[in-house]
């Protein structure tokens, strides 16, 4: 295993949070549990009843063996062995319909935690995202989620039966023997003490397991991708990346082992200590009958009873194990729901005007901001984030895109023009001034009307890996099979498509990989076109094709734009020349803004990009 492999194990080891489980903690996991409440006091309710019935038998079995020793009547010991019979027939149903309501709380929480984390994360903004390792942030939906509802399915209905049926069992034993039941209970420290030690332990193993899992998700999502298996076969290290994979997953087996053997031990010393109390009933219970102090039956009743006893304590002392593995994955499902996502809708946000719409940047100013704003060191898999951030990118920048009107973004690798671009699309907002649709802020304007105002294509045409028909009714649902044959029409797909032997309903592969370049971005295109938006936002929509496939893609962004309000950003000035509008950004501000003609003969850094991009053509 090479040295950055280690250096991310010791970072993920050592990033492990020590802090004791606060009671906010608790009140959180309270609250998601509230709409579950009147489910709740019933199974609460049964769990008593349940408790009850387990401490009478034990008192029945004990008035049969007196009333056998004393010679019957038959009636009685023959009504008292039927009534055990109807307790554990009822006993037994209670339980089914105990285990099917706490299943049904369980599963209730795991629907409510993961609608409330993935509605959360889909609030973040790009910027976590951008940060984020996939594969920690599914772990957090599935694995954490599922461990969080342990706590209510498996372990709640035996913390609450076990503890009725332990002060039931020590009420009654005190009432036939105070003394066996003091010295019975002498060792019941031996119990008390591990258990809180065990759990701390176990605890700490569990979150460590945790994260591994988490590292080992975030790798086999990153590999097993398309582009990530390309990268690994022609770059990367296959057995460097097994050997990594191989350590973590050591690492969680060795976790695993010892946590089971921790338990163990300890469980199989609490049955050793149970059965020496057992021995001491017996004991202790026979030399005061023999001595006429306890009937021979109230001997059996306790020798019954402290099992009641110390089972329940070893499955207590076993809850609490369960709880701290519960409140781990608790706070890690916390983590990620305590994150602010940085944009928000206002509650009185309007929608955007009807009629033609306009775009206008004024005074705008924006830096990104720093990885504490919007991540977590567990999600990123380092030891603490960096807390660099908010240089501002973007200087005072200030335009407008009348409504149709075309203007084009050129400049500079890293200027900020697709920076320009995601304001627009308020993927972030701005630190100063604003960006305004419809001559209104976005920041007053609600989301869904933003989205169904404004289209952008970016420079990579991402598809899911679903259907094609699945790809384009992201932009509207209730489009018909005409409408999406004509949108595949206007990005001169429709023969592509229909030549193919399952059409609309062909899978694209993850991220469109079964689809050209170029046929992948027209897919975006007609997406586009399908949305129908009044302002088209292009992010350099053709910087990575050949000169085939970029020729198709401008067909069909020329139909996008028809009667469009559009910001183009484009890398090829020719692409731009019959723009109303073109503004040269440069380190984050706009120097220079007019028409092409304009710009050529003011000969300044537009005229210098056009002639060094088109010399460098003709050399080409």
């Amino acid at each position: 295993m090479d040295v950055t492999a280690w250096m991310s194990l010791h970072h993920v080891m050592n990033a492990q949070d020590k802090r004791p489980f606060s009671k906010a903690t608790m009140r959180r996991v309270a609250r998601f549990a509230a709409p579950h409440r009147s489910r709740l006091i019933q199974f609460l309710v049964l769990s008593v009843v349940g408790a009850v019935l387990t401490v009478a038998t034990p008192v029945i079995a004990g008035r049969i063996v007196t009333a056998i020793n004393d010679g019957g009547p038959l009636n009685l010991v023959l009504a008292l062995a039927g009534l055990i019979a109807v307790i554990a027939v009822v006993e037994a149903g209670i339980g089914l319909l105990s285990r099917w309501m706490s299943a049904g709380i369980g599963e209730g929480l795991i629907l409510d935690l993961r609608t409330a984390v993935f509605d959360h994360v889909q609030r973040m903004p790009i910027a976590f995202f951008t940060r984020t390792r996939t594969g920690a942030l599914v772990s957090r939906l599935n694995n954490d989620v599922i461990g969080a509802q342990r706590a209510f399915s498996d372990t709640l209905s035996g913390v609450v039966g076990n503890l009725v049926t332990l002060l039931l069992t020590l009420v009654v034993m005190v009432g036939i023997s105070w003394q066996i039941t003091v010295l019975a209970l002498v060792l019941l420290p031996v119990f008390v003490v591990p258990a809180r030690r065990m759990g701390g332990r176990l605890a700490a193993l569990e979150r460590e397991a945790a994260n591994h899992d988490a590292a080992m998700s975030t790798q086999m999502t990153e590999r097993f991708s398309a582009p990530g298996a390309t990268l690994v076969k022609l770059f990367g290290n296959p057995a460097g990346e097994s050997a990594e994979f191989a350590t973590r997953a050591r690492r969680v087996r060795d976790i695993g082992v010892r946590s089971a053997m921790v338990q163990t031990v300890f469980l199989t010393a609490l049955t050793i200590v149970s059965s020496l109390a057992l021995a001491l009933v017996y004991g202790l219970g026979g030399f005061f009958a023999l001595r006429g102090a306890l009937e021979p039956g109230a001997v059996v009743a306790l020798a019954l009873l402290i099992t009641r006893l110390y089972s329940p304590l070893t499955a207590l002392a076993s809850a609490r194990v369960e709880v701290m593995s519960a409140l781990v994955s608790f706070e890690r499902v916390f983590e990620v729901l305590d994150l602010e996502p940085l944009i928000s809708e206002k509650p009185d946000a309007v929608a955007v005007p009807e009629g033609p719409v306009g775009l206008e940047f004024s005074s705008v100013t924006f830096g990104y901001p720093s990885a504490d704003k919007v991540s977590l060191a567990s999600l990123e898999e380092v030891a603490s984030l960096d807390a660099r951030g908010g240089v501002d990118v973007l200087h005072d920048v200030s335009f407008r895109v009348e409504p149709g009107q075309m203007v084009a973004l050129v400049g500079s690798s890293g200027a900020g023009k697709s920076t320009i671009a995601q304001l627009a699309a308020r993927l972030y907002d701005a630190d100063s001034g604003s960006v305004r649709l419809g001559d209104v802020d976005v920041r007053d304007l609600t989301a869904a009307s933003v989205r169904a105002t404004l289209g952008m294509v970016t420079q990579d045409g991402h598809l899911f890996h679903e259907s094609i028909r699945s790809n384009l009714l992201l932009a509207r649902e209730s489009a018909t099979e005409a409408e999406l044959w004509d949108v595949l029409e206007r990005a001169r797909l429709s023969s592509l498509i229909s030549s193919l032997p399952d059409g609309l309903d062909t899978v694209v592969g993850e991220r469109g990989y079964r689809l050209s370049g170029g046929e992948r971005q027209r897919l975006t295109i007609a997406r586009l076109l399908l949305a129908r938006p009044q302002v088209v936002v292009l992010d350099e929509a053709t910087a990575h094709l050949d000169s085939t496939s970029e020729a198709a893609v401008q067909e069909a962004l020329g139909e996008a734009l028809v009667g469009r309000t559009s910001v183009v950003i484009a890398h090829r000035l020719s692409t731009v020349r019959a723009a109303d509008l073109i503004l040269v950004v440069e380190d984050g501000r706009v120097v220079e803004r007019g028409t092409h003609a304009s710009l050529m003969a003011a000969g300044g850094r537009y005229e210098e990009l056009h002639r060094t991009q088109f010399s460098q053509d003709v050399a080409a």
